[in-house]
């Protein structure tokens, strides 16, 4: 506790799920936190949560994908509460608002894939254009953290958009790590597996059999938490990982560790019990 006492974070999507477990560990460690997410009455209530804790924190309307919005979160930051130290770019929310954005080169929508972009790399550039010159201001540094995911690396079929702006993450990773380092700006990414937020709690209670089935893929037994993933992003953001920049931490429990036909032939039996299960993307 109190790593980052005087410290003030951003982090995008911070009202659910991953970002939200990570605001309130920042929070809880000291840092005051913006809560920047699209999702407003959710942003509200995790403020309040925090706050009730004994924590500092605001909620900022942002949609990542507009210039002028990153922009303003920034600079609300700087405003409430004079610096800026961390960044933690989680925001992704397109598969509702932009249906066509699974499928192949051949069958996705050009304005899913625009939007997919703006959301998952253009954002990140955003992110970083707008928060780098406020790090360096402080003469401490800074830290930013891009979540990637496993399918930086694994890709599944007709899931182009994610796959591909996930990619790109980690390329950016280490590109902004290089321009960065030497103005003191630390900059890594978490590749996250299968992590159960809340929407996914409310899946698995209505068709337990799924996570039966799903957490045989990992080694460790389980799916992950968004406190699993909040914990990785408060130690690259701490003194503890000063010599850590440019790398994509994998965070899924051993998912990716294994060999997948062998894999495959062990779980077959898994498939003719339960053909109607489909594994989400992480």
């Amino acid at each position: 506790m109190g790593n980052f006492d005087g410290k003030v974070a951003v982090v995008t999507g911070g009202a659910l799920g991953i970002g939200g477990a990570t605001c309130r560990r920042l929070a809880a460690d000291g840092a005051s936190v913006v809560i920047a997410d699209i999702a407003d009455d959710a942003a509200e209530a995790n403020r309040q949560r925090i706050t009730e804790a004994g924590g500092v924190a605001i909620a900022v309307h942002t949609d990542v994908g507009v210039s002028a919005d990153v922009k303003a979160m920034i600079q609300r930051a700087v405003d409430e509460y004079g610096r800026l130290d961390i960044l933690v770019q989680n925001a992704f929310g397109v598969s509702t608002e932009y249906p066509g954005m699974q499928g192949s080169a051949v069958s996705v929508e050009e304005a899913a894939w625009d939007r997919g972009m703006a959301v998952l790399t253009k954002a990140l550039y955003l992110g970083a254009k707008y928060a780098v010159p406020e790090m360096t201001k402080t003469g401490d540094g800074g830290s930013i953290i891009n979540i990637a995911s496993v399918h930086s690396f694994l890709m599944i079929k007709n899931n182009l958009i994610y796959e591909a702006g996930k990619s790109a993450v980690v390329g950016m990773t280490r590109q902004m790590a290089i321009d960065f380092g030497p103005m003191g700006v630390r900059v890594n990414a978490i590749c996250p597996g299968w992590i159960v937020t809340e929407s996914g709690r409310e899946m698995i209670e209505k068709k337990p059999e799924f996570y039966d089935y799903a957490v045989t893929q990992y080694p460790i037994g389980r799916a992950g938490d968004p406190d699993d993933i909040a914990s990785a992003i408060a130690f690259l953001c701490s003194e503890d990982a000063g010599f850590i920049t440019g790398h994509p931490l994998v965070v899924d429990g051993g998912l990716s560790i294994q060999l997948q036909d062998a894999f495959g032939q062990d779980q077959a039996r898994y498939g003719q019990t339960h053909p109607d299960l489909k594994l989400e993307y992480s």
